[in-house]
């Protein structure tokens, strides 16, 4: 069982959440294109990852990679912040009197899906305005009076044409995606975790920090491809929701889903999967390694 300490669980979270954005910002940013502009009827379509990478160096440099990194770091550290310590300090709770020291569902599905609910409300704004700068880069469709000169002007221009209920568009879509990824996550990431300590005890009396660097890297990169594996058809109808032209459109995502399905197939409503996959193992092996060091260096206690 963790020893919790207070704040000091939401300060490792939140230095995950910036090595996220550091490290799968650039994988994210081609991942929004495709879902945007590959699952429309028509329009400008990617040939692949690799394609729309190219196409977005050529024409905006490697910065393009980073539009919309603003939000992202602001949203990601404070919502990284409230997971990790949200997920942490549910899972101490619903542990108390349980004595058996191997991973538990019960109680870590529910910490995990909680903490996911909870900073939907904080991701589905900062994503929307993610979302919007990186589809209008600076070769896209988008006309220049309608351009967003920076996160702030997208996020007041939202609220001005939308009212205040606009930058939460997509909202729904975002707590099912982050309540059931999260509980996928957390559990790989457990399991695996709890397995591999097993292993390499069991082989080695020297469990060293590079041991555990280690062993941060494979939980975290599982647990990341897991998540994106289970909740990436929510995330292309979160997407489209929130950067539809037309604000009177479906906010359904299971109807959006079902429209790609028959357009597209099982393969369209998993568009962006390539640099999703890229992305996850990476920025999520960042995210664990990075919270992991942060709890020993804050000298919160773990088993």
């Amino acid at each position: 069982m963790e020893e919790t300490s207070g704040h000091k669980e939401y300060v490792a979270g939140l230095l995950a959440g910036v090595a996220t954005v550091v490290t799968g910002h650039p994988f994210d940013t081609v991942k929004v294109k495709l879902q945007k502009h590959n699952t429309e009827a028509h329009g400008m379509k990617y040939k692949n990852g690799l394609h729309c990478t190219a196409r977005i160096v050529r024409s905006e440099g490697v910065r393009g990679l980073y539009r919309g990194a603003t939000s992202s770091f602001l949203g990601m550290a404070f919502e990284s912040s409230l997971l990790f310590g949200i997920y942490s300090r549910t899972k101490q709770k619903l542990q108390e009197g349980l004595q058996n020291t191997r991973p538990q569902p019960q109680v870590i599905i529910p910490s995990a899906a909680y903490g996911g609910a909870i900073i939907s409300f904080v991701l589905c704004p900062s994503e929307l305005v993610k979302c919007r700068m990186q589809v209008q880069g600076t070769d896209s469709l988008v006309p220049k009076s309608s351009r967003y000169s920076s996160p702030l002007d997208c996020a007041l221009k939202t609220m001005k044409t939308e009212g205040v209920t606009g930058i939460f568009r997509g909202g729904l879509t975002t707590l099912l995606r982050e309540s059931l990824g999260n509980a996928v996550f957390f559990s790989v990431y457990e399991y695996v975790r709890y397995y591999m300590h097993l292993q390499l005890k069991a082989a080695s009396s020297d469990h060293n920090d590079l041991i555990d660097v280690g062993i941060g890297i494979v939980t975290g990169g599982l647990g990341g491809v897991a998540f994106w594996s289970a909740v990436l058809p929510l995330d292309v109808a979160k997407t489209i929701i929130q950067t539809a032209s037309d604000k009177s459109s479906t906010k359904n995502p299971f109807r959006i889903l079902n429209s790609i399905y028959r357009r597209a197939g099982l393969r369209g409503c998993y568009t962006g999967l390539g640099p999703t996959i890229a992305r996850a193992f990476p920025a999520n092996a960042a995210a664990i390694v990075t919270w992991e060091l942060a709890i020993k260096l804050l000298g919160i206690k773990r088993e």
